[in-house]
Protein backbone atom coordinates (compact mmCIF):
# COMPACT_ATOMS: atom_id res chain seq x y z
CA UNK A 1 0.00 0.00 0.00
CA UNK A 2 1.30 3.02 -0.95
CA UNK A 3 1.69 5.87 1.57
CA UNK A 4 -0.93 8.14 0.12
CA UNK A 5 -3.77 5.22 0.32
CA UNK A 6 -2.51 4.62 3.69
CA UNK A 7 -3.12 7.45 5.11
CA UNK A 8 -6.23 7.98 3.03
CA UNK A 9 -7.49 4.43 5.04
CA UNK A 10 -6.44 5.70 8.85
CA UNK A 11 -8.36 9.30 7.61
CA UNK A 12 -11.45 6.99 7.01
CA UNK A 13 -10.79 5.26 10.14
CA UNK A 14 -10.45 8.42 12.26
CA UNK A 15 -13.52 9.51 11.33
CA UNK A 16 -15.34 6.21 11.79
CA UNK A 17 -14.24 6.35 15.37
CA UNK A 18 -14.94 10.02 15.80
CA UNK A 19 -18.70 9.19 14.73
CA UNK A 20 -18.66 5.77 16.99
CA UNK A 21 -17.54 7.76 19.89
CA UNK A 22 -20.09 10.59 19.24
CA UNK A 23 -22.72 8.07 19.32
CA UNK A 24 -21.41 5.78 22.55
CA UNK A 25 -21.43 9.56 24.25
CA UNK A 26 -25.35 9.77 23.53
CA UNK A 27 -25.96 5.93 24.19
CA UNK A 28 -24.24 6.39 28.03
CA UNK A 29 -26.24 9.11 28.93
CA UNK A 30 -29.36 8.05 27.94
CA UNK A 31 -28.59 4.73 29.61
CA UNK A 32 -26.10 5.12 31.64
CA UNK A 33 -23.26 2.88 31.42
CA UNK A 34 -23.97 -0.21 33.18
CA UNK A 35 -27.93 0.19 31.06
CA UNK A 36 -26.18 0.64 28.05
CA UNK A 37 -24.89 -2.33 25.71
CA UNK A 38 -22.66 -3.13 22.31
CA UNK A 39 -25.99 -3.78 20.62
CA UNK A 40 -27.57 -0.17 21.95
CA UNK A 41 -24.61 1.08 20.38
CA UNK A 42 -24.92 -0.45 17.02
CA UNK A 43 -28.78 0.48 16.32
CA UNK A 44 -27.68 4.06 17.18
CA UNK A 45 -25.00 4.41 15.41
CA UNK A 46 -26.26 1.67 12.36
CA UNK A 47 -23.12 0.06 12.26
CA UNK A 48 -23.72 -3.82 12.25
CA UNK A 49 -22.35 -5.23 15.81
CA UNK A 50 -19.31 -6.85 14.15
CA UNK A 51 -18.38 -4.03 12.47
CA UNK A 52 -18.69 -1.86 15.45
CA UNK A 53 -16.45 -4.67 17.60
CA UNK A 54 -13.94 -4.25 14.57
CA UNK A 55 -13.49 -0.30 16.04
CA UNK A 56 -13.24 -1.42 19.80
CA UNK A 57 -13.43 -4.57 21.74
CA UNK A 58 -15.95 -3.51 24.42
CA UNK A 59 -17.98 -0.81 26.05
CA UNK A 60 -14.99 -0.85 28.52
CA UNK A 61 -12.66 0.93 25.93
CA UNK A 62 -15.38 3.22 24.72
CA UNK A 63 -15.72 4.85 27.99
CA UNK A 64 -12.05 5.18 28.47
CA UNK A 65 -11.43 7.15 25.31
CA UNK A 66 -14.60 9.05 26.15
CA UNK A 67 -13.19 10.09 29.31
CA UNK A 68 -10.08 10.81 28.46
CA UNK A 69 -10.77 12.57 25.59
CA UNK A 70 -12.65 14.83 27.66
CA UNK A 71 -9.54 15.22 30.30
CA UNK A 72 -6.80 15.79 27.85
CA UNK A 73 -9.39 18.42 26.08
CA UNK A 74 -10.12 20.44 28.84
CA UNK A 75 -6.93 20.28 30.47
CA UNK A 76 -5.14 21.66 26.60
CA UNK A 77 -8.05 24.71 27.06
CA UNK A 78 -6.93 25.64 30.02
CA UNK A 79 -3.32 25.54 29.67
CA UNK A 80 -3.91 27.66 26.33
CA UNK A 81 -6.03 30.25 28.45
CA UNK A 82 -3.53 30.43 31.15
CA UNK A 83 -0.43 31.58 28.71
CA UNK A 84 -0.71 35.04 29.09
CA UNK A 85 -3.13 35.43 32.23
CA UNK A 86 0.06 36.28 35.16
CA UNK A 87 -2.02 37.25 38.53
CA UNK A 88 -2.75 34.44 39.97
CA UNK A 89 -6.23 35.79 40.66
CA UNK A 90 -7.11 35.67 37.13
CA UNK A 91 -5.24 32.72 36.29
CA UNK A 92 -7.85 30.80 39.07
CA UNK A 93 -10.88 32.96 37.80
CA UNK A 94 -9.45 31.49 34.24
CA UNK A 95 -9.37 27.93 35.48
CA UNK A 96 -13.04 28.23 36.60
CA UNK A 97 -14.54 30.18 33.67
CA UNK A 98 -12.70 27.28 31.56
CA UNK A 99 -14.35 24.41 33.81
CA UNK A 100 -17.80 25.80 33.08
CA UNK A 101 -17.34 26.53 30.10
CA UNK A 102 -16.52 23.57 28.55
CA UNK A 103 -18.93 21.21 30.30
CA UNK A 104 -21.92 23.48 29.97
CA UNK A 105 -21.17 22.79 26.44
CA UNK A 106 -20.76 19.05 26.48
CA UNK A 107 -23.23 18.50 29.47
CA UNK A 108 -23.60 14.60 27.95
CA UNK A 109 -19.57 14.45 27.97
CA UNK A 110 -19.99 15.66 31.70
CA UNK A 111 -22.31 12.63 32.55
CA UNK A 112 -20.53 10.24 30.86
CA UNK A 113 -17.38 11.35 33.79
CA UNK A 114 -19.28 11.00 36.92
CA UNK A 115 -19.18 7.28 36.59
CA UNK A 116 -17.61 5.97 39.33
CA UNK A 117 -13.52 5.09 39.56
CA UNK A 118 -13.86 1.65 39.84
CA UNK A 119 -16.37 0.98 36.26
CA UNK A 120 -13.12 1.10 34.81
CA UNK A 121 -10.58 -1.38 35.90
CA UNK A 122 -7.07 -2.37 35.33
CA UNK A 123 -4.54 -0.04 33.33
CA UNK A 124 -7.56 1.93 31.63
CA UNK A 125 -9.04 2.98 34.93
CA UNK A 126 -5.48 3.92 36.29
CA UNK A 127 -5.05 6.02 33.67
CA UNK A 128 -8.32 7.71 33.92
CA UNK A 129 -7.75 7.86 37.58
CA UNK A 130 -4.36 9.55 36.50
CA UNK A 131 -5.92 12.25 34.64
CA UNK A 132 -8.41 13.25 37.29
CA UNK A 133 -5.77 13.61 40.09
CA UNK A 134 -3.78 15.95 37.36
CA UNK A 135 -6.48 18.33 36.64
CA UNK A 136 -7.47 18.81 40.63
CA UNK A 137 -3.44 19.76 41.07
CA UNK A 138 -3.86 22.18 38.56
CA UNK A 139 -6.49 23.60 40.47
CA UNK A 140 -4.18 23.19 44.21
CA UNK A 141 -1.39 24.43 42.68
CA UNK A 142 -3.17 27.35 41.40
CA UNK A 143 -4.93 27.81 44.79
CA UNK A 144 -2.03 27.68 46.09
CA UNK A 145 -0.09 30.29 44.19
CA UNK A 146 -3.44 32.53 45.19
CA UNK A 147 -2.87 31.85 48.83
CA UNK A 148 0.97 32.72 48.63
CA UNK A 149 0.12 35.94 46.67
CA UNK A 150 -2.76 37.34 48.73
CA UNK A 151 -1.41 35.83 51.85
CA UNK A 152 -4.45 34.02 52.78
CA UNK A 153 -4.91 31.19 54.98
CA UNK A 154 -7.20 28.21 53.99
CA UNK A 155 -6.35 24.93 53.63
CA UNK A 156 -6.03 24.10 49.98
CA UNK A 157 -7.54 20.54 50.22
CA UNK A 158 -10.62 21.58 51.87
CA UNK A 159 -10.99 24.68 49.17
CA UNK A 160 -10.12 23.05 46.25
CA UNK A 161 -12.75 20.16 46.53
CA UNK A 162 -15.32 22.99 47.90
CA UNK A 163 -14.73 24.92 44.50
CA UNK A 164 -15.64 21.70 42.58
CA UNK A 165 -18.51 20.79 44.67
CA UNK A 166 -19.90 24.39 43.94
CA UNK A 167 -19.13 24.09 39.94
CA UNK A 168 -20.23 21.26 39.48
CA UNK A 169 -23.86 22.70 41.04
CA UNK A 170 -23.48 25.62 39.39
CA UNK A 171 -23.49 23.27 35.91
CA UNK A 172 -26.73 21.25 36.98
CA UNK A 173 -28.08 24.47 37.74
CA UNK A 174 -28.06 25.99 34.37
CA UNK A 175 -28.70 22.69 32.93
CA UNK A 176 -31.87 22.53 34.45
CA UNK A 177 -33.14 26.23 33.72
CA UNK A 178 -31.80 25.30 30.13
CA UNK A 179 -29.64 28.76 30.14
CA UNK A 180 -25.81 28.29 28.31
CA UNK A 181 -24.16 31.00 26.70
CA UNK A 182 -20.50 29.45 26.88
CA UNK A 183 -17.63 30.06 24.30
CA UNK A 184 -17.74 26.39 23.01
CA UNK A 185 -20.20 26.07 20.49
CA UNK A 186 -19.99 23.04 18.64
CA UNK A 187 -19.60 19.28 20.04
CA UNK A 188 -16.83 17.23 20.54
CA UNK A 189 -14.78 16.86 17.83
CA UNK A 190 -13.39 13.39 18.29
CA UNK A 191 -10.96 12.94 15.08
CA UNK A 192 -8.75 15.19 17.32
CA UNK A 193 -8.56 12.77 19.66
CA UNK A 194 -4.62 11.86 20.59
CA UNK A 195 -3.12 8.93 19.71
CA UNK A 196 -1.00 6.24 22.01
CA UNK A 197 -1.67 5.46 25.81
CA UNK A 198 -0.85 8.50 27.89
CA UNK A 199 -15.49 12.63 41.20
CA UNK A 200 -11.51 14.40 41.28
CA UNK A 201 -9.27 12.89 43.40
CA UNK A 202 -5.81 14.28 45.18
Amino acid sequence: MSARSRRKAESRFDRQTARILGHATAVFYENGYEGASMRDLSRSSGMSLAGLYYYFESKEKLLYLIQKHCFTTVVECLRARLENVTHPEDRMRTFILNHLEYFLAYPKAMKVLSHKDDVLAGELGAEIRALKRQYYHHCSELADALKEHERLEFNTRIAVLGLFGMMNCALHLVQRQGRCRCGYARAPDWRYFPRGNSGFKE
